[in-house]
Order: C-alpha cells, then sequence, then structure tokens
C-alpha cells in the first residue's frame, strides 16, 4: 500500500476489528475506483500485542471490514494484498465480516480461529455482500501454496505465527473440514479452490478470496501495473530495486525479482542495493540483476548498517552513479 501512496493514490483510513477482535485503525488506498487493501492492515502479525500469537483462534474478520470499507468507497477494483498475516482461519472471519454464516451443529457461529472451523456443520454464502459481484478483485500474493497439506498454509505457515506441531495438525485438520463443508454449498469448486495456487496465503485467506470470485496474480504483477511501472521503465537509463535480504526467497515472486524481469524484458539493467547479500553473482545473473550492492560493503559493521542505514545508502547510491551514469 504505501508503494500506491507514494504514487498518488488517496489514503482512507478505518476502524476494524483486529485478530482477536480488539478495534483497530487500518487504511487503505484509493484513486479512480481502484481500491489496494493489504489484509495484514487489519490481520497482519504486527496487529498482535509484544510476544503474543494466537494461530488457533486469530481471525480475518477486520480484513472483511476493510474490504467492505474499499466497496462503501466506491470501489470498482479492489487489489487485495495477502501476506504477514496473524491469522490460519480460511479467510473465514473476512467472509464472515462480507456477510457470509458459519455455524456448529446447535445453529450457534463457530469460534473465531482456524481451529474453531473444526466445529463447523455448515456454511450460508447466500448472504455475502451483492457488490462483490459488480467488483473486479484480485488476489495479489507473493506465494502459491494450497490451503492445506504439507505445502498449506498450516504446515508452511504455521510456525511463524506461533502454532506448534499439535497446532499445525489441529489447524490443518479444521481447514480441510472447512473446505469439506463448503464443497456442500458452493459444490466441487470449493476442493478446486483450496488445491489452487494461492489458496493458502496468508493463513487461507487467499482461500476465502477465490470463494469470492478473486483472479490470482503475483503480487508483484499487480503493483507494477497499478503504478504505471512500464511507461517509467521506458524512460530509464537504469533500473535501481532492492530489498532488506537478497536471497533465495527473493527468487520466488519477490519485487526485486519481479522488477528484474521485467525491466530485462524491455532491454534495460538492473542493480540491487540491499542489507544482506546471501546470493552468488551467478544466481543475481540468472534473475536479470547485474549487480548488487549491499550496505556492508560500504559499512561492514552491521549494527552501524541498521542504525545509520540513510547516510550509507546515500554513499551506495553515489558508487552506483559513478559505476552506471558516469
Amino acid at each position: 500500500m504505501a508503494a500506491a501512496l507514494a504514487a498518488g493514490f488517496e489514503r482512507r483510513q478505518v476502524r476494524v476489528a483486529g485478530p482477536l477482535g480488539h478495534e483497530v485503525t487500518a487504511a487503505f488506498a484509493l484513486r479512480d475506483g481502484t481500491a489496494v487493501v493489504e489484509m495484514a492492515e487489519a490481520s497482519g502479525l504486527q496487529r498482535l500485542p509484544a510476544g503474543v500469537f494466537a494461530p488457533l483462534t486469530a481471525s480475518t474478520y477486520g480484513s472483511g471490514e476493510l474490504l467492505r470499507a474499499a466497496l462503501d468507497a466506491g470501489a470498482r477494483t479492489i487489489v487485495f494484498g495477502v501476506g504477514g498475516s496473524a491469522t490460519t482461519d480460511g479467510g473465514a472471519g473476512m467472509l464472515t465480516a462480507l456477510g457470509a454464516r458459519f455455524l456448529d451443529a446447535d445453529g450457534e457461529p463457530v469460534a473465531p480461529g482456524g481451529a474453531g472451523l473444526a466445529g463447523l456443520a455448515s456454511a450460508d454464502l447466500s448472504g455475502l455482500d451483492a457488490r462483490l459481484d459488480s467488483v473486479e478483485l484480485v488476489l495479489a500474493s507473493d506465494v502459491d501454496n494450497p490451503l492445506t497439506g504439507p505445502k498449506g498454509a498450516p504446515a508452511v505457515y504455521g510456525p511463524q505465527k506461533g502454532a506448534a506441531p499439535d497446532d499445525v495438525e489441529t489447524l490443518d485438520a479444521a481447514l480441510a473440514h472447512y473446505a469439506e463443508v463448503l464443497a456442500e454449498t458452493v459444490g466441487p469448486r470449493a476442493a478446486e479452490y483450496a488445491a489452487a495456487p494461492g489458496a493458502g496465503a496468508a493463513g487461507g485467506i487467499g482461500y476465502g478470496a477465490l470463494l469470492l470470485g478473486a483472479r490470482f496474480r503475483p503480487g508483484i504483477e499487480v503493483m507494477l501495473d497499478v503504478l504505471g511501472f512500464a511507461p517509467a521503465l521506458d524512460r530509464a537509463e537504469l533500473v535501481i530495486t532492492g530489498e532488506g535480504s537478497l536471497d533465495e526467497q527473493t527468487l520466488h515472486g519477490k519485487a526485486p525479482a519481479g522488477v528484474a524481469a521485467a525491466a530485462r524484458a524491455a532491454g534495460k539493467e538492473v542493480v540491487a542495493v540491499c542489507g544482506r547479500l546471501a546470493l552468488p553473482p551467478q544466481a543475481l545473473g540468472h534473475a536479470g540483476i547485474r549487480r548488487a550492492y549491499p550496505l556492508t560493503e560500504a559499512e561492514p559493521d552491521v549494527a552501524r548498517c541498521i542504525a545509520e542505514a540513510g547516510p550509507i545508502l546515500e554513499r551506495v547510491a553515489e558508487r552506483i552513479g559513478r559505476d552506471w551514469l558516469t
């Protein structure tokens, strides 16, 4: 969202539920009928108290409220960026905020969070906000995991959210049951979506978005389009990208790799600035990055790199200018 705001989008703030149900102030970006909504604004790990994790009970309800606020603001296209979540509820909380009902055997709403889905007896999506039918919803994610299984949301990302091995098993079984119950409501596509790339993004909120009719696209591709990267690229002599750590994860859909791929296709040279470099020159070359400039080359003391990043970046920028633009 920060990139959208820098590109001229308007910041809109709204009060929504955080992952534990406490009200928080979240924001989305809006311009000319296009909204950029980040689920982490409402349901991200940063919304939890310091040192607190809630892998079994954290809910995406606030993310649904944020999407609803974008609809209220007149958005006709919503770019839904997912990642950094505190949640593993398959998007059930989000869908509930948008009008869905998830009930237990007694006809009562299931408990919030992924673990509560183990008690799900019926799902009703008929009350979903009708405006969703006329909106283009784009699921923007840097991961292509399915909902469940060895590469699913609980197994791969659950531990990052405080899930112990037993919690991972509980969440995986609950999400599998959730998809089975939804199949009774929406048919075979519920299972298809559960296995689709991106379903496991952000604790399975990708699955919920697919149920809403979202179209999955790699996050970097979406943002390059939204920000008007192509015309800017036409005018560029050199493309400079960057990330805190250039490593193996960078090569799998992260922003520097996406920028480099687009620039290489346009015949432009690309260099990268990073705090830490963990890729050999050959890997950088395959990604389309001619050279990387880690801050540690200018200042070997990592603590100083962190504390004085601004001035050190200026020194690195001077070096890039000398190497490539003079």
